[in-house]
Formats: C-alpha cells, structure tokens, sequence
C-alpha cells in the first residue's frame, strides 16, 4: 500500500472522528496510530483487518476509520470519565464502506486557525493535513523531536473546541502553506513537494482563483530546482541557472492553472506573483527576459499588499528594466518611506544585497564589495552566505588590479 496515499487518506479520517465526537487532540493520536499499524501491517505483507472481515485493500479509508476509532475508544477507557465514554461503544459504527461526506477543507481551516501562530499552524498542518511523524517534523525544522511534540499538543489544545463547520479563512490556510513550501528540503522529508501535495489536495475541494494562483506559483518555483545549486552545493542565481534544466512540464502546468485562474478576473497576490514567475519561465535566456512586464506585475502586487519586500522585489526589476540608477531610485523611495530613522527598508533581509547588485551595475565596485560583505553577515543560511561572501570577493579582486 502507497503511504502517501494512506497519507493523503488522514484528513477525511480525522474529520470523521471529529463528526462522531471524539475532540480533536484524541482523534489525531488515535489517526495516527491507525497509520502505523497499517504501515506496519502492509510492510509485512499482511492485510490486517479489525473486525476479522474483509481486508484493506478494498477499501483502505474505511479500514482506518474503524482502526482509528477503535484506538480512540481504547484511549477512551482509560480516562476519568470511563462510564460517559464507554458508552460510545454500545453505539459504535459497525465496520463498512466510508462515508462519504468529506470535511478536509474544514481541517485546512482548523489547523490555520487565527489563534495558532504561524509556527505552530504549520506543524499542525503537516501533522494533521499531511500525515507527518512528529519526527520527520521536528527534522524538517531542525529543532528537537521534543520541541515539536510540545508545539503540536498545544496547537491541537488550542484548536479543540473549535468546531468543524464554521467557515475558514482561505487567505490563511493560503499563508501557512507558502510557508511549508519555502522550508524547502530538510531532513528526510522534502517540504516543497509536501506543500505542493497538500495545496493540490485544496485545489481540488475548494474553487478558489487564489489557491490556483499558489499552486501555479509553488509549481513554477520548484521546475527551477535542479538549477538552482551547482554541483558542489553553492547557490546559481537566476541568472546564471542552465534552463535547459529546468522542468518544462511543471512549467507548463504551472502556467496552465495560472492562465485560467486570471481569466477569472479576480486578480490576488499568488497570482500576481505567479504570473511574475511565469515570465521568467517563458525567457529562453536571461537576457530577453520581459523586464517592463514584470515591473507591471510588481506594481500590481505592491497595490495588493504594499509590502516592503515587494517594493525591495520591484527596485530589481526596475533596476534591468530603466537602468540601475533608476533601481537604486526606488530602494531609496523604499527607504523614504520608512516611518523612523532606523529605516525599516534597509533593515529588510536581503536589502543589502540588492543594493549591492544595483551599485555593481552603476560601476561602484567599492560600494558594492562593501555591501555584498554586510549583506553575507546577514544572511539566513550558510549557502547565501558563501555566495555573498564570493560577490564581496570577485569585486575586491578586481579593484586591486
């Protein structure tokens, strides 16, 4: 049996112990337990089956339903409230077909609940939503498996009461998922291809030209990544990126949602960025790519969220498309608009760096070495820092000729 496809199996399983009474905490631990002994089972090649009739095989959610709530009971009977709960057990569901009512949206909305921080939505989200061990978790965020454990309790605590047909907020689930899909790959779970699973998993419950917009984002970012590091691990800029390695299916599928998600007319800014992304995709080399179109499409997310990293996004953009100069034009028109003297602009991450690429292209290398240097102190990880590191490098080399 393919574990991703009892993976993708929990969330209807959570929501059915969720509908028959069992709180929240309790069904995902029974869930989860339910999936090991099926992954334990099918390993061994077995067919298990709970109530010693018909096998798995035929029908594996069922089969975890009654796993689940079995094991939930269980759990049940050792609580203080034995007589209350032990009469759940005079009414339990015989073992059969699954219903088919199908409450997996609702778990989106549960696990990207407004009180959860977006730390603790995310790891519910993977535990709940993606069936992940609290392990492959706690690997994929680099903090210990105790850590996480602790976080997801109280994530699932917190959201406990809150009842499944109240209505969620796409915007959100939206949010935690763009942040499952930028951890990357870590340990031994590749969280880009998760968040990808998981928003094509939405996409197909809810009509929405935003969460389009997200999956043709994530898809046109992840065909870029086998370009994106060389052979020795080191990053390759955009620019510099072999696109003959790049993956034209996922472009094209990318592209292909996101055209029909901007037919609707209901423009939101995973759309605006795909789209952004889209023309990158669409430039055979670095050189055509359509800079003054992408430069409209930052303006158009810059009135969607007028976000300060949008705006650091766009001084690249206009930098290649009207000359440096006018870039560093708009990172100090960034920087202006700071409401202290500390300048929140140029506290931005990576702001160094574009200021740095922008100054090397005006032709003032020292300025520049000066901020590639500053920028690879700052930088939040090991591999855009040895990039920058070389940048400051290549150029302080070459004012000493």
């Amino acid at each position: 049996m393919d574990e991703v496809l009892l993976r993708s199996l929990m969330p209807s399983v959570l929501t059915v112990l969720v509908r028959r009474g069992a709180d929240f905490a309790a069904a995902e631990d029974a869930v989860q337990d339910a999936l090991v002994e099926a992954l334990r089972a099918w390993a061994a090649d077995a067919s298990p089956s709970p109530s010693g009739g018909g096998g798995p095989m035929r029908d594996p959610k069922g089969w975890l339903i009654t796993v689940a709530w079995r094991k939930f009971l269980d759990a049940a009977r050792s609580d203080a409230a034995r007589r209350r709960r032990e009469d759940r057990v005079q009414d339990e569901p015989a073992p059969g077909p699954a219903p088919a009512v199908d409450d997996t949206l609702q778990l989106y909305f549960l696990c990207a609940h407004p009180s959860l921080t977006p730390a603790s939505a995310v790891a519910l989200t993977l535990r709940a939503v993606g069936g992940l061990t609290t392990r492959q978790i706690a690997q994929a965020y680099v903090v210990p498996e105790a850590t996480m454990a602790q976080r997801i309790s109280r994530a699932k605590r917190t959201v406990s009461g809150v009842r499944l047909d109240r209505p969620g907020d796409v915007a959100t689930v939206l949010r935690v998922l763009y942040l499952v899909f930028n951890e990357g790959y870590s340990g031994d779970v590749d969280l880009a291809a998760e968040a990808i699973r998981l928003t094509r998993q939405l996409a197909a419950r809810i009509d929405h030209p935003e969460v389009a917009g997200l999956l043709a984002l994530m898809l046109l970012h992840h065909a870029r990544r086998a370009a994106r590091t060389a052979s020795d691990g080191s990053l390759v800029p955009l620019a510099e990126q072999d696109r003959g390695r790049w993956d034209t299916a996922s472009i094209a599928e990318g592209v292909g949602i996101l055209q029909a998600a901007l037919a609707r007319d209901r423009l939101g800014e995973f759309q605006a960025q795909a789209a952004i992304a889209a023309l990158h995709a669409d430039a055979p080399t670095a050189e055509e790519t359509d800079w003054v179109q992408i430069v409209e499409w930052y303006d158009e997310l810059v009135r969607l969220t007028d976000s300060p990293v949008v705006r650091l996004n766009r001084a690249v953009a206009v930098g290649e498309a009207d000359g440096p100069r006018a870039g560093l034009a708009a990172l100090a028109a960034l920087d202006a608009s700071s409401p202290s003297s500390s300048s929140k602009g140029r506290s931005l991450p990576r702001h160094a760096a574009v200021a740095a690429y922008l100054h090397e292209r005006d032709g003032d290398l020292e300025t520049a070495a000066r901020l590639y240097a500053e920028a690879a102190h700052n930088a939040p990880n090991l591999a855009e820092r040895d990039h920058l590191t070389r940048q400051a490098a290549r150029l302080n080399a070459r004012r000493s000729r």
